[in-house]
């Protein structure tokens, strides 16, 4: 595994607030790396001081092994970076925009394979303003991958996107993936985490307080199972005794336990009891169950 950003000890204020106190973290090559955290945890803040868009007051940071500040001209031409929040002149056209950035570096991919594989080639006459926000995010993909970076940032990628739209984008992400490039991506949305991160760091004032696969943190700090059921059969509670805590409500029986094992064994004692059932689901942890869990559930401004 080779790291292509390697983060030691990041430190970043604004006077008197600290935004990111001791990150340390490391991103290796052909991954989809998330950051993930409540709102003003520092996400933002934090990749942007990897991107070489700010200046860290405390740390190391080696990007592709470059230092972000020392070496910003040539990391520039290695790096692709979309930014939260990014916005274009309302009348530019979507050609126009792709010729602005392509015009920035001495190398670039071909622009119109390039539009036509986000969906975009219908769109290269549209002004900037015409576009919806799904568009408007694939085209900001688009400017990032125009020079075939070896790491593409991501930051809030789809926040205010409709289901469509965001499944989308996801698919894009890891078919960049997929052609070798490495992402570093921000998010908020749990769900978006799960399904694209090979690996996410969750940080929480400033600092990283936890680091791994979506599946290893659920299997961590949730490793509860729940079965639930509805059965008219009498004396269903004795039956299934020694599986784990049992709940009834009405005809619905809900057990919960713990590991890989414990839904297995709850349908292995219907089967052997003759239980007849009418409904049966089990419900997994998430990785939003694991962010909850470690950073609360107050709302966050």
């Amino acid at each position: 595994m080779i790291p292509v950003i390697s983060v030691s000890r990041l430190g970043k204020r604004y006077g008197r607030t600290t935004a990111v106190r001791d990150v340390s973290l490391e991103v290796f090559e052909g991954e989809i790396f998330g950051l993930i955290g409540p709102n003003g945890a520092g996400k933002t803040t934090t990749m942007e001081c990897v991107e070489g868009n700010r200046v860290p007051d405390a740390g190391t940071i080696s990007v592709l092994g470059l230092d972000p500040q020392r070496d910003a001209n040539a990391l520039r031409q290695r790096i692709g970076v979309q930014h939260q929040e990014a916005q274009l002149q309302k009348r530019i056209k979507v050609w126009e925009a792709v010729d602005l950035w392509a015009s920035l570096y001495p190398r670039v991919v071909d622009t119109d394979a390039l539009l036509d594989r986000l969906g975009l080639a219908a769109k290269r006459d549209s002004w900037f303003m015409t576009l919806s926000g799904g568009q408007k995010q694939r085209l900001f993909i688009a400017l990032a991958l125009i020079h075939e970076p070896e790491v593409v940032f991501l930051d809030e990628l789809t926040t205010g996107l409709d289901p469509q739209a965001r499944r989308a984008i996801w698919a894009l992400v890891t078919g960049i993936r997929d052609r070798g490039t490495t992402v570093f991506l921000t998010t908020h949305l749990m769900e978006e985490a799960e399904r694209l991160c090979d690996r996410v760091a969750i940080i929480e004032h400033g600092c990283i307080i936890e680091l791994g696969t979506p599946a290893e943190l659920v299997r961590k700090h949730c490793p509860e199972r729940t079965a639930v059921f509805t059965s008219d059969d009498a004396d269903v509670i004795e039956r299934m005794q020694g599986l784990g805590a049992v709940e009834r409500n009405g005809v619905t029986y809900t057990l919960r336990g713990a590991g890989d094992d414990f839904v297995t064994g709850v349908i292995n004692v219907i089967a052997r009891e003759g239980i007849r059932v009418r409904g049966f689901r089990t419900e997994i942890p998430t990785l939003e169950d694991v962010f909850l869990k470690l950073t609360g559930h107050g709302i966050r401004d």
